[in-house]
């Protein structure tokens, strides 16, 4: 899942990122406030991790602006631990949740699978589609009963493309869901990676819709 991370303490900033990261998020990273809250109308975010304390324009006034405009993808606040003041105002706002800092970072994933699992309607945080099963936080996938061997891309496909199960998905966005403005990219990258799922998946398992996009086949 791709995350929007606005942080300007380059400590705190980078342990999130690369952290994320590894743990199989994509994420793009501002330390500033006005580029931040542009951010978010450049690419489709599945959750924010949002600092109070930027330079520039405060993180509240960007919530309040997120809000006001109509952006309902989920924020996750970072606020200092004695700054219960913040906390509430920023919820008030409409913030979805909040974390203290210092923070494990092992909790903000948690709490980011958490919150894009409740945007999407899903209780259970193991994702099913016919015989396939996908821990999006063990990063592990099975078909029926056997482990599948995923590449990091091929495992985010699948886990977009199973969170979205019923939708049609244009090649654009799963492209801008899958890589970071500083990715180079191939022009076929999204259907090479759907090549290599079908392979692994079953010819039926993705369903191309002609000019517009992928789905998910019958479960």
């Amino acid at each position: 899942m791709r995350i929007l991370l606005v942080e300007d303490d380059r400590l705190i900033g980078d342990g999130i990122k690369v952290g994320l990261s590894k743990m199989g998020f994509l994420v793009d990273w501002f330390t500033d406030g006005p580029t931040g809250k542009s951010a978010l109308f450049s690419a489709p975010y599945d959750a924010v991790v949002l600092d109070l304390t930027l330079p520039g324009l405060d993180g509240l006034t960007i919530l309040r602006e997120w809000r006001e405009s109509g952006r309902s993808e989920p924020v996750l606040i970072l606020t200092a631990r004695d700054a219960l003041d913040q906390r509430v105002e920023g919820l008030r706002l409409g913030a979805d949740d909040y974390l203290c800092k210092p923070f494990a970072l092992i909790e903000v994933a948690a709490r980011l699978e958490a919150l894009v699992r409740r945007s999407h309607g899903q209780t259970r945080r193991e994702l099913q589609h016919g015989k396939v099963r996908l821990d999006p936080v063990a990063i592990t996938a099975t078909l029926d009963g056997e482990t599948l061997t995923l590449k990091p891309k091929e495992f985010a496909l699948l886990e977009l493309l199973m969170r979205n199960a019923g939708r049609v998905l244009p090649r654009k966005l799963i492209e801008e869901k899958l890589y970071s403005w500083d990715d180079d990219v191939s022009s076929n990258a999204v259907e090479v990676h759907v090549h290599h799922l079908r392979r692994k998946l079953g010819a039926g398992s993705i369903r191309t819709v002609h000019g517009i996009g992928y789905t998910l086949g019958e479960a």
